[in-house]
């Protein structure tokens, strides 16, 4: 009826069945960013945010939402994830957050990188809303991924 992975033969949702694909060492890397005040982003970089250091929860929450995304995200395959990393960069008016995702596995880490990254920037928000409630969370992507059957993809520079 379809080609849609996530639809049977009849149009009802279901999750992929993964069980005879090979496993491979597979990568994600997401990124967003968070826009704020000169104030907000002066906090952040300093460590005088209100309610502390901005970057360390973010990453914790970054991580740990990774670990939850079958959770979150309908019909998505629970992972044992090899590694969560988040970075931030400053840039002239926004934090970055870049997470990557990995693991040898069936399926790809996509969805956890790009849970990581959300959530991080969320806790961003969460962590300096005394300093500016105008925060826009803009820019979230796919950057790269690696393994599988198809292989490396990485986004267009914009």
């Amino acid at each position: 009826m379809n080609k849609l992975t996530h639809l049977d033969d009849q149009g009802h949702a279901r999750m992929v069945d993964v069980g005879g694909k090979a496993e491979t060492a597979r990568v994600a890397v997401a990124s967003g960013r968070i826009r704020m005040s000169a104030a907000a982003l002066s906090a952040i970089r300093d460590g005088n945010a209100p309610k502390g250091d901005v970057l360390a929860a973010a990453r914790i929450a970054g991580i740990m939402a990774a670990k939850k995304t079958a959770e979150l995200i309908p019909l998505c395959h629970p992972l044992a994830l090899d590694a969560v990393t988040l970075d931030f960069a400053f840039e002239d008016d926004a934090v970055r957050a870049t997470a990557t995702a990995s693991l040898t596995g069936r399926t790809g880490v996509e969805m956890e990188a790009m849970t990581a990254a959300s959530i991080a920037l969320l806790t961003i928000y969460d962590m300096a809303k005394a300093l500016d409630k105008g925060m826009i969370v803009e820019d979230l992507r796919l950057v790269e991924k690696r393994g599988g059957k198809s292989g490396t993809w990485r986004a267009e520079a914009r």
